[in-house]
């Protein structure tokens, strides 16, 4: 073999790598090519046959990226197999002692929160659609269990205890803003309503009348500087603001006559303490008396050893047991997390583990057991740094191939069906029901979405006709455009991955 011949080899190997399907090339690179917004993005891409392990295509499949709510996958992956999909949460209701011989309870009534997510209208077993129960059915619940013991009067406060997790709300890197809304609400061991609460704002009778708030769940909770005004006509505008630590909402803009209205889902500040203006409202419509104060009690930071553990759990005091709520399996939350990429109970799950393998429920705790797990699997420390478990982060950083070798190992685990249980299904459900919803890919992509600005991903499995499967992961950072551009893009390569 002369040596042109050999240098020619050498430079096609750089171009298409060894085992590197030649038509699957083509058609990825010429889709990058397709559009401005492709063109000038970073991409990280890594696709693997399952059977052979053979690698179809790679790019950029050792760099990092900011993988967004593919975050998700690691976290849902560590809570599957460190606590198993059996997993049950419980709140409970405690007080010092029995009620008297009157009814009364003397001291504090705690609601204790034991890190169930679902405390809300949600239905369980997942299934499309928005909810359609009362969001505070969990506690009304408990305050028929309370009444039901004879419970008639609280001579004590009641608190909304969430010290089952170190109230440290909000992860390292999170916006300011996030925190005013439902994606980026305070993370607490003691969550109704997924922390957030509804405001739908509605024109008045008349032109230059307040637009009318309407509160779901209907309890007050943050006061609201209403500004907003109706007109006679033109386009609806409204604006709201929530500063950080205030519990001052500030709403300001016009919105005409007749219009739909808008919907905004608010953060919840304090969710203990918001949970125990619940519970005190549930108890009284019961007749039940308390004469303290609504409190939420909490433990912080600074009052544990070691946040990444392991220390001892902190002794609880000792209680009696008025009421009990045992949570749905950890299966079923986990399928809710990952389907439509809910931040909150992503992060719930990480200090579940924290708090189960570590003993102290924070996120330091859960994300040092994350590593331990994945040092267990094969993947090396230096292919990620993951500072969440929601991936609302924008300082966290992974590689494609980090994300495959997470898929290789959950699918050949002893929880492959629950797992793949857990993924949004193209056309079908969850993030993806949107999408890949006509041609070959409708129901044979199984996959993860990830959003942020100016990241966009998709990590997971496609299922090809003749039964073969592939693990995937598409990582796109810092590209300028619309992010449906991008997403088309992505979704065109997942349609590439069904072709023979």
């Amino acid at each position: 073999m002369n040596r042109r011949l050999i240098g020619l080899l050498a430079l096609a190997a750089t171009l298409v790598p060894p085992l590197v399907s030649a038509s699957l090339a083509e058609g990825v690179t010429r889709l990058l090519a397709s559009s401005p917004p492709a063109r000038s993005a970073f991409w990280g891409i890594q696709i693997v046959d399952l059977a052979s392990g053979r690698t179809l295509y790679e790019l950029n499949s050792h760099r990092l990226f900011v993988p967004a709510s593919n975050t998700k996958l690691f976290t849902a992956a560590l809570a599957l197999t460190r606590l198993g999909p059996d997993y049950l949460f419980h709140t409970r209701v405690l007080a010092g002692a029995p009620p008297d011989a009157v009814g009364t309870i003397h001291g504090t009534l705690r609601l204790a929160g034991g890190g169930d997510p679902n405390l809300s209208a949600r239905a369980i077993p997942y299934r499309m659609g928005p909810p359609a129960a009362n969001p505070l059915a969990a506690l009304e619940e408990l305050a028929d269990q309370v009444a039901a013991r004879g419970v008639r009067r609280i001579d004590g406060d009641l608190a909304g205890d969430d010290t089952w997790y170190i109230f440290d709300p909000y992860a390292e890197g999170w916006e300011i803003e996030d925190s005013q809304f439902d994606y980026g609400t305070a993370v607490s061991a003691l969550a109704i309503n997924d922390n957030a609460l509804a405001v739908a704002i509605r024109p008045g009778p008349r032109e230059g009348d307040l637009a009318a708030l309407f509160l779901r769940p209907a309890l007050e909770y943050y006061d609201f500087d209403n500004r907003v005004l109706t007109s006679a006509g033109g386009e609806r505008k409204i604006e709201v603001r929530r500063d950080p630590g205030a519990c001052q909402v500030h709403l300001w803009g016009s919105i005409p006559l007749h219009d739909r209205g808008e919907d905004v889902v608010l953060g919840i500040q304090d969710p203990a303490l918001y949970a125990a203006q619940a519970f005190r409202q549930a108890l009284e419509n019961r007749g039940i008396a308390v004469t303290g104060r609504t409190v939420a009690i909490h433990r912080f930071p600074d009052e544990v050893s070691g946040l990444a553990g392991p220390v001892p759990p902190a002794a609880e005091p000792d209680a009696f047991e008025l009421a009990r709520r045992d949570s749905a399996p950890l299966l079923e939350d986990l399928r809710v997390t990952a389907k439509v990429s809910q931040n909150l109970h992503a992060e719930m799950a990480l200090r579940a583990v924290g708090r189960a393998r570590r003993g102290v429920g924070s996120r330091e705790a859960g994300l040092e057991d994350l590593k331990a797990f994945l040092g267990e699997i094969g993947i090396d420390s230096q292919a990620y740094s993951l500072n969440d478990g929601s991936g609302l982060s924008p300082s966290n950083l992974v590689t494609p191939a980090a994300v495959v070798a997470l898929l290789r190992h959950m699918y050949a685990s002893t929880e492959r069906e629950h797992w793949l249980s857990l993924l949004p299904v193209g056309g079908q459900d969850g993030t993806l029901s949107g999408r890949f919803g006509d041609g070959p890919a409708a129901g044979r992509i199984h996959a993860k979405t990830g959003t942020l600005a100016h990241v966009t991903a998709l990590s997971g499995y496609a299922e090809r006709p003749g039964g073969d499967w592939v693990a995937f992961s598409i990582l796109v950072n810092n590209y300028f455009g619309h992010a449906a551009d991008i997403r088309a893009v992505v979704d065109r390569i997942g349609t590439l991955l069904l072709e023979p």
